[in-house]
């Protein structure tokens, strides 16, 4: 095992596609010459040169299109997105043509392509650059969704992606580039739709994702220690598809849960997960299904207002408190 941060097993996973299949590429704002605004492209550009690692102006929607055409002749791109905030400017694209071109040509053509970059808040940087996509995407029928929060899971799960036949949405997170982790040094793939158990628990299911991930378990010791609960911990790792089973499961033994997740409320994949559990396993249920996520509001700049607006250990422990009646 090799411990690396998130960023670095990201670098990994496309220099080892790039080296696998040499019609991979990487394109994106600063992924060359700058070495990538979070280094995760870093020394990339001098070991697969400019044909393959190519820098672009600020046009999202532009590089966008210019990689869903790419992966329309058959090369598999990679497009970084320098956050997904910017994404908005490149919806249509994503929108109307990559998640829907395999269907309205009856399968003639696909889109094997990736957009990545961080998503969600990262620390005072105003509200239309602190937004949560999760929801958006996961809402499109032909995209797969997938929000990362480990190096483990960023590199298993960037090399499924890259390969996949699909287009596919990957999440990471700005706050969480230099998280530390093992990486296993030989080869190996993680399956797009399947959870993790990252804390076994028998008395309540915390369900989590991407930059919720590493609160949620912090909560789920909290609770532990000072509530003697004992909470599961599911990393969904995959928003669409989404690990159905391992969701329910998890539910029909704990009788509880408790959704946390960094993005707004009304609708979204907070209120899916609810939604599958109430209609899938209502009988199992002792409480009803807790959310804790974003404040319904745009994200505030000041740091204060900032760290009220998000998840925190102690507002999700609280909920776990709250779906196990000790209040």
């Amino acid at each position: 095992m090799a411990i690396m941060q998130i960023r670095e097993a990201i670098r990994e996973a496309m220099r080892e596609e790039m080296t696998r299949d040499d019609r991979v590429f990487l394109m994106g704002e600063e992924v060359g010459h700058y070495d990538g605004a979070y280094k995760c492209s870093q020394g990339l550009l001098k070991e697969f040169g400019e044909q393959r690692v190519v820098d672009t102006p600020i046009t999202e929607t532009g590089f966008a299109g210019v990689g869903i055409g790419a992966a329309m002749v058959g090369l598999r791109p990679i497009i970084e997105f320098m956050t997904f905030n910017f994404s908005a400017v490149a919806f249509d694209q994503i929108l109307n043509n990559a998640a829907k071109i395999h269907h309205m040509t009856g399968g003639q053509f696909s889109c094997p392509i990736v957009f990545r970059g961080p998503n969600a808040a990262a620390h005072m940087l105003g509200s239309t650059h602190s937004q949560a996509f999760d929801g958006i995407y996961a809402h499109i029928p032909g995209l797969e969704v997938v929000s990362v929060a480990t190096p483990y899971d960023a590199k298993g799960l960037l090399k499924t992606a890259i390969r996949s036949p699909n287009p596919v949405i990957f999440f990471e997170s700005e706050l969480m580039y230099a998280v530390k982790g093992e990486v296993p040094e030989e080869e190996y793939l993680i399956p797009i739709g399947q959870a993790d158990i990252k804390r076994a628990g028998e008395q309540v299911t915390l369900i989590c994702w991407g930059q919720s991930v590493p609160t949620a378990l912090e909560a789920a010791k909290i609770a532990a220690e000072t509530s003697q609960l004992d909470v599961e911990v599911i990393d969904l790792r995959t928003l669409r598809p989404l690990d159905t089973a391992a969701i329910l499961t998890s539910v029909k033994k704990t009788n509880r849960a408790v959704v946390a997740y960094h993005g707004w409320p009304y609708g979204g994949v907070g209120g899916e997960i609810v939604d599958l559990i109430q209609r899938e396993a209502f009988d199992w249920l002792d409480a009803p299904v807790a959310r804790v996520c974003y404040d319904d509001v745009p994200m505030a700049y000041a740091e204060n207002l900032e760290h009220l607006s998000m998840p925190t250990p102690e507002s999700i422990h609280e909920a776990l408190r709250a779906v196990a009646y000790r209040n």
